[in-house]
């Protein structure tokens, strides 16, 4: 059984390699992916790979905003909107917390959204509240709030709501943070059934007539989910995330995050810190681990949020 500190590590790792592991595959049909054993860093020669000019084990927009976030939370001992604002800028201008400062891959609407607080548009404010505005940006660097947080699960919930705010602002992008966040804290427990004790929670913590409440059983429908398609689209990522969880080990895992195309990089991430922090990082093969790279600005980090649980 992993200790808290492996979970924790793993989590973090988890989410990085998970996203460096699925970059070169990145906007491709699953049909057209190599085979699982394939499936490396470095991808097989003949392999037509996304963002050619980046090396291999490098995170993208994913893993940097994922750090920005820690950095914000561990710095300030708070959820801080405008400082987080401040180091999503930061990284979207100058390639803070990216591997060589080299920033590629920015979705849309947290281009838009960041370009909009860099006008004096408030953090809460930035992120568009339209329905079609439902990506995954919000989602996939939420991980460290959750390893970070030491509070109540209701105060979890909101603040999962609003580190969403900046770049996504629509109910349904908060309820899957939030949703999330829960579901990485009961697997930090070792909970018997993490995903359905999540939902009860979130169910106990939301108000029936409320938005959110209407967004958890109307689209994301934790009871009965429709099948991952590895899209781009925030409920559909949780979902793809849910199902490669179950393919096994850490390496099944990412690996089956993958297969299944398109958003590869998020997808494997958001699936990838929920396996780290349930297998613990000993489970991450040594390979991936030892070539990530960007490692310099992953541990000061790493070693000041497992300072929290000593």
């Amino acid at each position: 059984m992993p200790t808290i500190s492996e979970r924790i590590e793993g989590g973090l790792l988890g989410l990085l390699i998970g996203d460096a592991l699925g970059v070169p595959y990145e906007f491709h049909e699953p049909q057209d992916l190599p085979s699982l054993d394939e499936i490396e860093f470095i991808p097989p020669p003949d392999f037509r790979r996304a963002h050619a000019g980046v090396p291999p084990g490098t995170w993208s927009d994913d893993g940097a905003q994922a750090l920005a976030l820690l950095a914000s939370l561990l710095d300030q001992n708070r959820l801080d909107l405008p400082d987080f604002g401040q180091r999503l800028i930061a990284w979207y201008q100058a390639g803070a917390l990216a591997v060589g400062g080299v920033v590629f891959d920015v979705g849309i609407q947290t281009r838009q959204a960041i370009q909009a607080m860099v006008t004096g548009v408030s953090p809460a404010k930035a992120g568009s509240t339209d329905e079609y505005a439902n990506g995954n940006g919000s989602l996939m660097r939420v991980l460290p709030l959750a390893l970070w947080h030491q509070g109540s699960d209701r105060d979890l919930v909101e603040q999962a709501h609003q580190q969403s705010l900046p770049t996504h602002g629509h109910p349904r992008a908060q309820v899957c943070c939030a949703l999330y966040c829960l579901w990485a804290r009961r697997l930090l427990q070792a909970a018997d059934q993490p995903w359905p004790e999540a939902v009860a929670t979130l169910r106990t913590i939301y108000d029936h007539a409320s938005p959110e409440y209407q967004e958890l059983e109307a689209h994301i429908r934790p009871d009965n989910p429709p099948a991952g398609q590895g899209t781009g689209y925030v409920v559909d990522c949780l979902h793809s995330a849910r199902w490669a969880l179950q393919a096994g080990g850490y390496e099944q895992v990412v690996k089956a995050a993958i297969a299944l195309g398109h958003d590869t990089d998020t997808t494997a991430c958001v699936a990838g810190g929920l396996a780290g922090i349930r297998d613990g990082v000993q489970a991450i093969p040594p390979r991936w681990r030892e070539h990530l790279r960007g490692q310099e600005l992953v541990e000061p980090l790493l070693q000041q949020l497992l300072r929290r649980y000593a």
